[in-house]
């Protein structure tokens, strides 16, 4: 009889925590990886976390190239941009298949950024200064990057950056002053669409910075964007951030005491992280309303 994870008629929540108690600390802290260590006995292969995908995969190889975000954007149009983000799909479930070590399925966008500052130098990959725009827009993106299948994900939309990342000089080191309406009415509006209907079902802190503590170790993701999600929100480092703690940053003196400040968000996340996409969420309706513009305008 196969061990309970391996059986799909069992519900996958129950699947994971039954492949969870089979696993040492030590290999769990393998599955932290974005390039995940294999556990042989269990028959788990090495996998792959992780694939840019912000208009297209051409940087893989040959693919569709499509216009960066703020072009798609010009466009006004939420089926274009959803249908964008299936061909986006598609092309990386086919990369993966290929070479599944060179393109995972957790994909690394939408960038949700509000494009408040034109100095960022980064702005080609956002879609709008306004933050209702940039949500509805992201969500269309991501829902087409899901697939519409009703029970699973073709891809794993991941949102970024998490929070007020506008700035590239010394990204690592400086801290983006948020007074609370600023927050609450400009930054954290342009995340909230995509989160609260299932289509994006992961969240990349960014290096900076916020009101004096560092984006990885906000309170916020836990008090505010998992209580939108329907389901569970995968939280994915930005790179070599997590060192930033210790290192550049400064905001703790000894590994240990960073590692117990994040622990709560890397348990949550390397519990969803069995070699499988999540259970695709319930979708709530948006509490933003429908824009009703005309196709191509």
């Amino acid at each position: 009889m196969p061990e309970p994870f391996r059986d799909p008629a069992i519900p996958l929540a129950d699947r994971i925590a039954d492949l969870l108690g089979r696993l040492t600390i030590e290999e769990k802290v393998g599955l932290l990886h974005q390039y995940q260590a294999p556990v042989e006995r269990l028959g788990l292969g090495a996998f792959r976390t992780g694939t840019e995908a912000l208009h297209g995969l051409a940087w893989l190889g040959p693919a569709t190239v499509f216009p960066q975000a703020v072009g798609l954007a010009s466009s006004w149009d939420l089926d274009l941009v959803r249908r964008v983000g299936e061909a986006v799909g598609e092309e990386v479930v086919a990369f993966h298949h290929k070479d599944p070590a060179g393109a995972g399925l957790n994909v690394w966008a939408p960038v949700v950024n509000p494009l408040r500052d034109p100095r960022w130098g980064r702005n080609e990959e956002g879609y709008s200064e306004d933050p209702w725009l940039t949500g509805v827009l992201a969500t269309s993106f991501s829902r087409g990057l899901t697939g519409s299948a009703p029970t699973a994900m073709r891809t794993a939309p991941t949102l970024k950056h998490f929070l007020a990342y506008n700035n590239e000089t010394d990204r690592c080191v400086t801290s983006s002053n948020l007074p609370p309406r600023v927050l609450r009415e400009y930054e954290l509006p342009a995340f909230r669409p995509a989160i609260e209907q299932g289509v994006a079902v992961a969240v990349m802190p960014s290096y900076n910075l916020v009101n004096g503590r560092p984006a990885h170790l906000s309170p916020l993701i836990g008090e505010v964007l998992r209580a939108w999600a329907p389901g569970d929100l995968l939280v994915v480092s930005d790179a070599y951030a997590p060192g930033n703690l210790t290192g550049l940053q400064a905001y703790h003196e000894a590994t240990s005491s960073a590692r117990a400040s994040s622990s709560r968000c890397a348990a949550c996340a390397a519990s969803t992280r069995s070699g499988s996409l999540p259970a695709r969420p319930a979708r709530s309706p948006s509490r933003c309303p429908s824009p009703t513009w005309p196709s191509g305008t």
